[in-house]
């Protein structure tokens, strides 16, 4: 599906953000982990979170989805071997987090984890290494660090190392999995610890389900550790919180164009890293205020460029290469070569379909330098979710915007179009 996007004047109105995607993955993941029923509430259910709901329902976990709550009878860490193999599509977090849990099934058990071509190309290999420190018997079916990956049943424990530089999503799969090993496992997080924020959301959703950790920052540059014993997690009534991530598009949207937008269900004092983007669009110019559950933005379109390190938050990518580029200024983003390994290299495509729609950006290792005055024409979504959005909102804003392969959005907000046009006016 191609998306022309037209013009529109201003913006206003009041929305419900869409419940957190890394929060519904984690707590999905925690529910069909402990033992009993867990009611889960507002859960987001997107392309992705179903891939997580979906695999966990293969190792033994039972759903029941309703639109308002998810009613999860966990497997008590009683994990059982799938009969088939587990396609989680296009989510990385499900292939990278499920291959810890996966290990702590019967010793003669095998998983398979397997998605599609985008999926195929995550690296893996940082996280393969470090389960093998820990008794895990996992491989790369191709022997390239990529998916399929298939895991043997058996978690000893011990210690392991890990990078911390190239996804923290390996870092709470290891957490996620720790409490059913037959030993205590403490991980080292070694070098520079990107994304950290989303190891403090995982952090915080094991907590609530009962999990006691150990966490140690020490005066060493670079250098963390989490030690966590042999546990059970426990049912629990988890409420899932809005989501800085799908909300940033609305967010950089009514401070790019005049108008007032209120934005619903997002918490002030929330553990997301994406949340940076309240201050990003305030110093940009905007005018932001915030209660405890509600934000809103009050924009007149005129936005100053900055630079600005999303090393925490590299999701933002898209959504803050938009807001600088229609900004005034240059600006330089930084911070954000683990992007690279997302659905999509966002640098490189983020800087190639900026140029496509006349904006004078240069490419760095770890970001970009934008200077602004798009001027519209054609995209490719590279099947990105949120290329797709981000280059949504801008076609609002100047007109004349076409993103080829745009069906893709529904990966993590599947009613963005109808909220989109809730807010827009003509």
């Amino acid at each position: 599906m191609d998306l022309n996007v037209e013009k529109v004047n201003f913006v206003d109105g009041t929305i419900k953000a869409p419940a957190s995607k890394s929060y519904s993955h984690r707590a999905f993941i925690a529910a069909a982990l402990a033992e009993g029923q867990s009611v889960l509430r507002d859960p987001l259910y997107s392309e992705d979170t179903l891939a997580t709901l979906e695999a966990c329902e293969n190792l033994g976990a039972l759903f029941q989805r309703y639109p308002d709550k998810c009613i999860v009878q966990g497997t008590a860490g009683y994990i059982r071997t799938p009969e088939n193999v587990i396609d989680v599509k296009n989510s990385g977090t499900s292939v990278r987090i499920l291959s810890s849990i996966a290990a702590i099934a019967p010793r003669a058990n095998y998983t398979i984890f397997t998605g599609d071509e985008s999926l195929r190309k995550r690296p893996m290999q940082d996280l393969i290494d470090a389960l093998g420190n820990l008794g895990v018997d996992i491989v790369s079916s191709q022997s390239n660090g990529t998916p399929p990956i298939i895991v043997k049943g058996g978690f000893d424990g011990g210690q392991t190392d890990i990078n911390g530089s190239v996804s923290s999503q390996f870092i709470s799969s290891i957490i996620m999995a720790a409490p059913y090993s037959k030993n205590p496992v403490t991980l080292n997080v070694r070098g520079t610890f990107v994304s950290k924020p989303y190891v403090n959301m995982t952090l915080s959703v094991i907590k609530h389900f009962g999990i006691e950790f150990e966490y140690d920052t020490t005066n060493v540059p670079e250098y963390s550790s989490y030690y966590i014993e042999p546990q059970k997690y426990e049912c629990a009534d988890y409420t899932i919180e809005g989501d800085y991530s799908s909300a940033s598009y609305m967010i950089a949207l009514a401070a790019m164009m005049p108008g007032k937008v209120t934005i619903e269900n997002l918490y002030k004092d929330s553990m997301q890293g994406d949340k940076i983007i309240v201050d990003i669009v305030r110093k940009m110019g905007a005018k932001v205020t915030q209660t405890e559950t509600t934000l809103t933005v009050d924009g007149d379109g005129n936005l100053e460029a900055f630079d600005i390190d999303l090393g925490d938050a590299p999701d933002l990518l898209p959504t803050v290469a938009i807001l600088m580029a229609t900004a005034n200024g240059t600006s330089h983003i930084t911070g954000v070569e683990h992007a690279r390994f997302k659905e999509t290299d966002r640098v490189h495509n983020c800087a190639i379909e900026l140029e496509n729609v006349g904006v004078d950006v240069e490419e760095l290792r770890d970001g970009l330098i934008i200077k602004g005055s798009p001027t519209g024409g054609t995209v490719d979504s590279h099947m990105d979710h949120r290329m797709v959005m981000a280059f949504y909102i801008l076609g609002l804003k100047i007109g004349d915007v076409k993103i080829k392969n745009a069906n893709c959005y529904d990966v993590s907000f599947p009613n963005f179009l109808e909220v989109m046009n809730d807010i827009t006016k003509q």
